[in-house]
C-alpha cells in the first residue's frame, strides 16, 4: 500500500503513563506525549526520501538498539529488495514538511502463509532533534492502524533488554513481552537480552 495521504493513528484505549525512571536515570523524551500544535505527521516512505533515511539510520545508530555493525560512508541503500519504500512509514514535523525525521520498517514476520497474519517492526528511529514529541508514537500508531487496514491480527517486534526507553514506550502502547533470549546479543563488551514483545491489533476479538 503506497499512499502519500496522512496516515491516521487509531485512537485505541488510552495510552498507560509509563512509572517514573529508577533513581539515577533520566526518564526517556520518546515517551513523552508530543508538544501542543507540533503533532508528528506520519505518511508511507517514497522513493525520494532514500538519502535522508539512511543518513538518519546512520545518525542514530547506537548499541542501545542497534546488533550491526556501525555504518560507514559509503552508506548503503536504504530501500533494498524485499524492503522496499512500500514497507516504511515515515514521520515528518510542521516545520519541516518533506523532510523524514522517523521511520519505521513494517514488513510480514515469516514469508509462510500459516503466518500471514503476523506483522513485525524491523527498524524504529527517530532524529534525536525531535525526540519527546511522539514521532515514535505517532509511527506506532500509525503500524497498527495498516496493519489494521491489511488485516493482519498480530504486530511484533525485538528490543534489546538494556533499551528501557524502548521497552516503557512499546508497553505503554499495549505491547507485552512474550519472550526473552538471555544474554542473546554481545554489545560493548557486556551480554544483553534480547526481548521479544507483541500486540494483538484487534484487541476486541
Amino acid at each position: 500500500m503506497t499512499t502519500e495521504q496522512p496516515i491516521a493513528a487509531p485512537a485505541g484505549p488510552p495510552a498507560r503513563q509509563p512509572e517514573g525512571p529508577p533513581a539515577g536515570q533520566a526518564a526517556s523524551p520518546v515517551a513523552q506525549p508530543p508538544a501542543a500544535g507540533s503533532a508528528p505527521l506520519v505518511r508511507s516512505a517514497r522513493a525520494d526520501d532514500e538519502a535522508a533515511l539512511a543518513a538518519l539510520d546512520a545518525a542514530t545508530w547506537s548499541t542501545l538498539h542497534a546488533v550491526t555493525p556501525r555504518p560507514v560512508p559509503p552508506l548503503p541503500p536504504f530501500f533494498r529488495a524485499g524492503r522496499g519504500p512500500e514497507a516504511h512509514l515515515v514521520a515528518e514535523v510542521p516545520e519541516s514538511p518533506g523532510r523524514p525525521v522517523g521511520y519505521l520498517r513494517l514488513l510480514p514476520s515469516t514469508p509462510l502463509a500459516s503466518n500471514a497474519h503476523v506483522r513485525a517492526v524491523q527498524g524504529l528511529a527517530v532524529d534525536p532533534a525531535v525526540r519527546g514529541r511522539g514521532v515514535a508514537r505517532a509511527l506506532l500508531r500509525a503500524a497498527v492502524a495498516r496493519c489494521r487496514a491489511e488485516g493482519a491480527r498480530r504486530l511484533t517486534l525485538r528490543v534489546l533488554g538494556h533499551n528501557t526507553p524502548a521497552r516503557r514506550l512499546y508497553e505503554s502502547e499495549g505491547f507485552a513481552v512474550e519472550g526473552v533470549l538471555p544474554g542473546e546479543m554481545y554489545l560493548d563488551g557486556d551480554y544483553v537480552d534480547d526481548v521479544l514483545m507483541g500486540l494483538r491489533v484487534h484487541p476486541e476479538e
